[in-house]
């Protein structure tokens, strides 16, 4: 019997290369760092941008105006939203965030009184909440009280009990997340509308104040006269007529939107100027208020 070459029993070792990567990929690498940061930049700019445009249309409906036809940008309306930065939306959005966050803290810690009270009371938080949407009308302007206590409810749901146990399952963990999501949602939108309709509210009060509109035109524009007035110059000018004692209510793509000084907001209307070569527009300060020495 022949002896098996060395060919034959000869075993290469295994080789020895780079660990397969998950098919999720590098989880801990700077790819997945920066996809994540894209995907919350990308969902706070489609935020405010729904912000914007809810306070963006409710502030020019205020008005008898529809934000769609000014042709505003992204950007433009995205910023809008910046409105809603006061003390008392920052406020409250800091008690959410802190709601948030302490629920799926992974960091070991004693349950505390109040978290272990926080997860045996949270349904008194829904039921106040939703009495709070039944009172919806007579509570008003603060009815996105409502929608953010039953919100406030569901996040504290997700504390850990007296015994240290947090609740799992898609019922009792998923669903009560997603809800207190749709719920903060409302409370958003309720919010941007109130503060849309309450700047329009307090600008049409101050007409006076706004940003002066001065018109030179080289035709009679049909202006109420009684309330704007009108100077006719001498023939030799480009721009004879004159007309003043106007004010902008805002301007998008060469069109001013201008209104008189005794403008009401509820019965009168609003005059669209579009700048040409036959109307010259400029702005001048508005009359600001005397100050008591």
């Amino acid at each position: 019997m022949s002896e098996p070459s060395a060919h034959e029993t000869e075993q290469h070792p295994p080789r020895v290369g780079k660990p397969w990567r998950q098919a999720g990929g590098d989880l801990d690498g700077p790819s997945a760092l920066v996809k994540l940061v894209v995907a919350q930049g990308t969902f706070i700019a489609a935020l405010m941008f729904y912000i914007g445009a809810i306070y963006t249309s409710t502030y020019y409906d205020y008005f008898n105006l529809r934000w769609g036809s000014m042709n505003l940008g992204f950007s433009q309306v995205a910023l809008e939203s910046l409105n809603l930065l006061n003390l008392d939306i920052m406020v409250a959005a800091g008690c959410v965030f802190l709601l948030v966050c302490a629920p799926w803290s992974r960091r070991p810690r004693r349950v505390t009184r109040i978290e272990a009270a926080a997860a045996r009371w949270y349904p008194l938080f829904v039921v106040i909440g939703i009495v709070l949407l039944a009172l919806w009308h007579e509570i008003q302007p603060y009815g996105w009280a409502g929608p953010l206590t039953i919100a406030v409810g569901l996040l504290l749901s997700q504390c850990r009990d007296a015994e240290g146990h947090r609740p799992q399952g898609f019922r009792r963990q998923a669903v009560p997340v997603f809800a207190a999501g749709v719920f903060l949602f409302w409370t958003v939108t309720n919010v941007a509308w109130q503060q849309g309709r309450q700047d329009a509210q307090a600008h049409a009060a101050a007409v006076t104040s706004w940003t002066g509109v001065l018109v030179l035109s080289a035709k009679p524009l049909s202006l109420p006269t009684d309330s704007v007035r009108e100077e006719k110059l001498s023939n030799d000018r480009l721009h004879p007529y004159r007309y003043s004692n106007l004010r902008l209510l805002t301007e998008h793509d060469g069109r001013y939107f201008v209104v008189p000084r005794d403008w009401d907001a509820r019965v009168d209307e609003i005059y669209v100027i579009r700048e040409s070569e036959a109307i010259w527009v400029a702005l001048t300060p508005g009359t600001r208020p005397r100050l008591m020495d």
